[in-house]
């Protein structure tokens, strides 16, 4: 098995996503590898269409640009660690634009954070890091945020 030489991190601007950030990078150093970032632009899938209504066109294109914008910033304060590559924002569910995305790069690791909830309130917000772990092809490195 070869080192991982391009490594994708998800980033919801959490400190558990900045903490994967910083852990990715870290081990990108050390590798030699290549990080990249994606931010992805949740669209609420529900049975009410007074609830999708509201999210339009536009209000879904100025999350997409302000998104864009953070996440520039955020690879660009941490451009000094390793080497970084693309920074993108995707509109969807995250689990599979985070799977799709990591096709995309020819990712080889995927490195995530994780709340590490637990019962009642875990199976109530589901877990986005648990279902990547399940389906992704290739290998998940998930990193629980401090304490």
């Amino acid at each position: 098995m070869n080192a991982p030489k391009q490594i994708l991190v998800p980033v919801d601007f959490s400190p558990y996503s900045e903490h994967a950030l910083d852990y990715a990078l870290t081990l990108a150093r050390q590798l030699e590898a290549t990080v990249h970032l994606v931010n992805v632009v949740g669209i609420p899938m529900t049975g009410a269409p007074e609830i999708g209504m509201a999210f339009t066109a536009t209000l879904l294109d100025q999350m997409t640009v302000d998104n864009q914008g953070a996440l520039d910033k955020l690879a660009a304060s941490r451009r000094s660690v390793a080497k970084l590559g693309k920074a993108i924002v995707r509109l969807g569910d995250p689990r599979d634009a985070i799977l799709q995305t990591a096709e995309e790069l020819g990712a080889d690791l995927i490195v995530m954070g994780t709340h590490g909830r637990r019962g009642i309130s875990r199976a109530l917000l589901g877990s986005v890091a648990e279902m990547v772990v399940r389906t992704s092809p290739v290998p998940v490195l998930t990193v629980r945020g401090k304490k």
